[in-house]
């Protein structure tokens, strides 16, 4: 089994009033590690000190794009927070046509060398336009050939919005994915997802189809929810960890 984080966007409204609250909480329910998507205005040696005290490790962050601009406090950044995982997206117009695509593989290539140099990986997050077809061919498919060094992280809830089979795609792809998203919900445009295993995400069967020796972190995401979202976190890590999908603290 493989440790389970969670997607601090999650609770980002909670975590914009007391960030310290909210990793609280996800250790104590039990999270073995947590992915950023900022630090709302605390320092990154301030963050990694209430990590260390609450047993938390950072699986990832979700960063601004990698340039020759930025990456040196990227690297900072990342580097006191422990995370050697970059993980940036792009919206669907990066992604309209084929050409397009291979342009926007090209940057993410050249963000992924970038940041080799300091020894992080760089990834993409998808979203649903990326399983649009482009010229007979999955916009998806076009970056992974076109950005070998690029690697995906695979947010299974968005690959089923767009009519895969998440399952299919982990296979297909698993030498490429070292995190996976795990979300869950009704595949239903615009409706609020669900705690991770009340959905229609066939949840298994996509950690099941990854390569063990690859994939080091399931990265719990609920990009909104009409429930409580903090139940919602903790009913998932209930979820993953009572069928033995994933390993936490408790």
């Amino acid at each position: 089994m493989k440790p389970i984080s969670v997607q601090l966007y999650t609770l980002r409204d909670a975590a914009a009033l007391d960030f310290h609250s909210v990793l609280t909480f996800l250790a104590d329910t039990g999270y073995k590690g947590v992915e950023f998507a900022g630090l709302h205005g605390h320092s990154a040696n301030e963050v990694a000190g209430w990590l260390k005290d609450l047993g938390l490790v950072t699986s990832s962050s979700h960063v601004g794009f990698p340039t020759l601009e930025n990456i040196n406090q990227l690297v900072d950044t990342e580097k006191t927070l422990g995370n050697t995982h970059l993980v940036s997206g792009f919206g669907p117009a990066e992604f309209a046509t084929a050409d397009e695509c291979r342009r926007t593989a090209h940057k993410m290539q050249a963000a992924a060398e970038l940041v080799s140099a300091h020894g992080m990986s760089f990834g993409m997050h998808n979203h649903w336009w990326e399983f649009e077809q482009r010229d007979g061919r999955l916009g998806y498919e076009i970056i992974l050939e076109e950005a070998p060094n690029v690697f995906s992280e695979l947010d299974i809830y968005w690959a089923a919005f767009a009519g895969e089979n998440p399952a299919d795609v982990v296979s297909k792809h698993k030498g490429r994915l070292p995190l996976l998203h795990i979300k869950d919900g009704p595949l239903v445009k615009d409706a609020g997802m669900t705690a991770v295993g009340s959905g229609k995400v066939d949840i298994k069967a996509a950690i099941q189809a990854a390569d063990p020796s690859v994939l080091q972190w399931l990265i719990v995401e609920l990009d909104a929810c009409d429930t409580d979202m903090k139940e919602a976190v903790a009913q998932s890590y209930a979820y993953l960890t009572s069928n033995q999908l994933a390993s936490g603290n408790k």
